[in-house]
């Protein structure tokens, strides 16, 4: 990939696996051509430094366009009322996958969905920030909610 675009890290050499115990389906998928793909997603720099962004099964496709959880999870960090913070994609009729967010607020803090996704707005492109997001005291895999 050309400097600065996102592409999946892969790898080879002579420290890398030979391939899983016996899952010869699961090698073939992973180990294309002596690569391992390691689903890894990432870009280098001009200087040659790697920077790791996601995980390619937790990139959300929405409107054909790629969205990384991880970056959007960065900006909503940064809201002063937020603790903790899970981006995901759910389902969506019109673009595939929209974002979501479950978020935590810091102890005594207050802030509506609104005000979180207006936060990211400001912040990035209009097509990475949530479409909704809900709150919670703790995220747990139950925080990950498939309905709109």
């Amino acid at each position: 990939m050309p400097c600065g675009e996102t592409g999946e890290i892969c790898v080879r050499g002579p420290s890398v696996m030979k391939g899983y115990w016996e899952q010869p389906e699961a090698t073939a998928a992973a180990i294309r051509a002596g690569w391992l793909h390691t689903g890894d997603l990432g870009h280098m720099d001009e200087r040659g430094y790697l920077y790791i962004v996601d995980r390619s099964k937790d990139m959300i496709i929405s409107g054909g366009a790629n969205v990384y959880p991880r970056e959007v999870e960065e900006v909503l960090a940064q809201h002063p009322a937020v603790a903790e913070v899970c981006v995901f994609g759910v389902p969506d009729d019109i673009w595939g996958e929209a974002v979501r967010a479950a978020v935590v607020l810091k102890p005594g803090a207050a802030s509506s969905s609104e005000q979180i996704i207006d936060f990211a707005a400001e912040r990035m492109a209009g097509y990475k920030k949530p479409k909704a997001g809900r709150f919670f005291e703790r995220i747990t895999k139950e925080s990950c909610w498939k309905d709109t």
